[in-house]
């Protein structure tokens, strides 16, 4: 049984940017990650061991939220590969970065970038 699993709205407060400011003052972030995962051997036993523990995608990705980049680019593919990586039972995974209220000129919501 293939299941999609999303991990949602994730939220970090890093140092990510190419300008000086933006990596001395911070801003805020959200990263989603959905993916899909057998989870048939999960939902019969019940046990966490049988699929992939929410808890350690997030620290992976709250991991890698620490040391800052240029690009949104850079840090998706950086979660993307870590991601695959660490889980490889891991379907078709994607990542999107969103970065809250960037310095554009004007009232920006978010940008993104998704892998």
């Amino acid at each position: 049984m293939i299941s999609k699993i999303h991990l949602s709205g994730m939220e970090f407060f890093a140092h990510h940017g190419c300008f000086e400011e933006e990596r001395l003052v911070g801003t805020h972030f959200k990263v989603d990650v959905v993916f899909d995962c057998d989870t048939s051997r999960a939902a019969q036993t019940d046990d966490l061991f049988h699929t992939i523990n929410y808890q350690t995608v997030y620290s992976a990705i709250a991991e890698i939220m620490q040391h800052p980049v240029n690009l949104l680019e850079t840090l998706c593919y950086r979660i993307l590969s870590a991601l695959t990586q660490k889980f490889p039972e891991m379907i078709n995974p994607k990542v999107t970065v969103y970065k809250i209220n960037p310095s554009l000129g004007g009232i920006v919501a978010f940008v993104s970038v998704t892998l």
